[in-house]
């Protein structure tokens, strides 16, 4: 698991560039930061609506214009990333030879989320980490785009709500809760190399594509007449 310090120095420079805009420009940095979140910019939504709960309980902004501008910020970024994974699925990932993902894979991917993708993409709108990227694979997957934006608008108000609640009730506090949520991050951070592992281990065991047809050998059938 990083050391804290380690993940504060990363993070420290993005929290303090996200507490800049807020304070400067209010509940439009607030939109612009919660956009760029949801956009796979790494910008934490824990900084921006901590802090922007804490300028409610300073009076400079009221808290239904905060949660406002985060959920629609949210909403946003993640049409932006959804659009990035449904148009460029081709280019990005079955032509691309960098990051390449095999038509079976791809295919799975689909079945995944014409099964859970529902309650994929409204979890994973209160899951630190995973929150910022979930709109991608849900464009590449091809969800359909208004069951996609209405779990996302129910995922993200309610972790939106909560963070500007809790930054609006301790105030000045509202850095001690930024850190405590830092250990949220690493059970997040763990549970996805954990996955990334497993699903690495079962395709070595697995071998080449069963699905794919052996050199020299007949589709079935073919030697009916």
């Amino acid at each position: 698991m990083p050391h804290p310090l380690l993940i504060a120095s990363i993070t420290d420079p993005i929290v303090n560039f996200a507490v800049d805009v807020v304070d400067a420009i209010g509940v439009v940095g607030i939109f612009i930061l919660m956009t760029f979140e949801s956009a796979c910019v790494p910008i934490p939504s824990e900084a921006t609506m901590l802090f922007a709960g804490f300028n409610v309980s300073d009076g400079d902004m009221t808290l239904f214009a905060a949660v406002a501008a985060g959920v629609l910020g949210n909403l946003v970024g993640s049409w932006i990333a959804y659009a990035v994974g449904y148009y460029g699925r081709i280019d990005l990932l079955e032509k691309n030879k960098l990051i390449h993902i095999s038509p079976k894979h791809l295919k799975w991917a689909d079945d995944w989320f014409a099964r859970h993708g529902d309650a994929t993409v409204f979890f994973s709108r209160m899951l630190p980490i995973v929150r910022t990227f979930i709109s991608l694979p849900a464009g590449v997957a091809k969800m359909p785009f208004w069951r996609f934006t209405a779990y996302t608008l129910a995922g993200c108000i309610p972790w939106v709500l909560a963070l500007a609640l809790v930054g609006k009730s301790v105030g000045e506090n509202w850095e001690e809760w930024r850190e405590h949520l830092h250990y949220l991050d690493y059970v997040v951070a763990l549970a996805i190399v954990a996955g990334i592992a497993y699903l690495l281990i079962k395709r070595r065991r697995s071998g080449p594509d069963a699905d794919e047809p052996v050199a020299g050998s007949e589709p079935a059938g073919a030697t009916e007449a």
